[in-house]
């Protein structure tokens, strides 16, 4: 349960050719501090085995800036750069907690181009918002308002691959509150013919969203194909056009994922979810697009913030019980069974299943059980075949 709940409101906006020179050069400013740090702490571990945190960095970037190489670092805000910092430091910390993999340095042409700016480095006023080294506000197009009487704590501008602006204005969210309890219990199947099946029978479609577009997308990336490698202005034009298409695609299927969520959320009071390892299940070749399309990693993650934010509870069961094999009617464990398989009666009580239905049902009992054993929202990894938790087969890292 949250008592107050940040969320962020991200809006379109069209930039001036000023502004948009601005913010491009702080984005280049930002990613070269970023790497520089990153830099900077690697060769003092790796070389002198010395430690350098966040303030350490803050004060080099003090010294970077008055070097005549780095004077350029002065012509921008230096709010960003300071949050540029802040977030390498937030992933060294999920670095050394297991969560995350090292560090990446930033790539100028791969890498979000991105920057953070806090309360000290913007104006907010009737809807009106200034950046810090801007003289007027930007041309936001306000999609859908404000919570009332909230200011945004940081705000954070963004240019995706498609040559879009984007802010996203991060506020308290005093409408966010726990939703009335239903005591209703829902089983979860994620699927690829079907993109969920509950345990109420209902099957949600899965939309293919990818699949709708890939004549298109194929022959934008064709014509992208054709253009001489290089800096030329016909071959950006094609790359935008190719990721034009990817950013469609990726809209409609977040559009699509918000609105099933919201609505399973606010109607059931506890919702069951297998624990599905997806990047292991994308390096089967011939299901890794669909499984992509379908983004049952972005659906989980979706499911369970606004679960917290509305006091409701997921639960993840073990990604190795046998939710398809599983009669769900006398709890006869089948034997093998393909995937081509998608209706199977069970030999001990005659019950014909639909595969998915009956694994959403397997699931909902298998939560009800957890629930009323106390057991934990997500199981270990490991525990189905070796018996041992993965935080107790693994070493934590050392900090440097």
């Amino acid at each position: 349960m949250v008592d107050h709940v940040k969320r962020a409101f991200k809006y379109r906006f069209y930039p001036t050719d000023t502004q948009a020179a601005e913010l491009l050069r702080t984005f280049g400013c930002v990613r070269k501090v970023y790497n520089m740090a990153l830099a900077a702490r690697t060769e003092a571990w790796v070389l002198r085995a010395e430690r350098v945190n966040y303030n350490a960095t803050s004060t080099m970037l003090t010294a970077w800036k008055k070097t005549e190489e780095l004077a350029y670092l002065n012509e921008v805000s230096s709010v960003p750069l300071q949050q540029a910092l802040r977030h390498l430091q937030a992933a060294f910390t999920g670095f050394f907690a297991r969560r995350a993999g090292y560090p990446r340095f930033k790539s100028r042409k791969k890498s979000r181009r991105s920057a953070e700016y806090t309360t000290s480095a913007f104006r907010f006023r009737d809807g009106r918002l200034t950046l810090a080294k801007m003289a007027e506000p930007l041309a936001i197009m306000w999609s859908r308002p404000l919570p009332g009487g909230v200011k945004p704590s940081t705000v954070t501008v963004s240019q995706d691959t498609a040559g879009r602006w984007f802010v996203s204005l991060l506020c308290e969210d005093p409408a966010v509150r726990p939703l009335p309890e239903t005591g209703t219990v829902v089983g979860i199947d994620a699927g690829l013919e079907h993109l969920l099946t509950l345990s109420t029978g209902e099957k949600i479609a899965n939309p293919r969203h990818e699949r709708r577009d890939r004549a298109r997308l194929a022959r934008a990336q064709r014509a992208l194909a054709r253009k001489a490698r290089g800096n030329g202005a016909n071959r950006a034009k094609a790359r935008r056009r190719v990721a034009r298409i990817h950013a469609r695609i990726a809209d409609r299927r977040r559009d699509v994922l918000h609105k099933v969520t919201t609505r399973l959320v606010r109607e059931n009071q506890t919702l069951v979810i297998e624990d599905l390892s997806v990047r292991n299940m994308l390096k089967n070749n011939t299901l890794a697009r669909a499984i992509s399309d379908a983004a049952w990693r972005e659906f989980r993650s979706m499911l369970e913030y606004k679960a917290q934010w509305y006091g409701r509870e997921v639960i993840a069961i073990d990604r190795w019980f046998p939710s398809s094999r599983l009669c769900s009617a006398c709890g006869t464990l089948n034997g093998r069974m393909p995937l081509n398989i998608r209706t199977w009666t069970c030999g001990s009580c005659a019950m014909t299943h639909d595969r998915d239905v009956n694994a959403a049902r397997n699931l909902k009992a298998a939560g009800l059980a957890v629930s009323a054993c106390g057991a934990g929202v997500r199981p270990q990894r490991e525990t189905s075949r070796t018996g041992q938790s993965a935080a107790k087969q693994e070493a934590p890292r050392r900090e440097p």
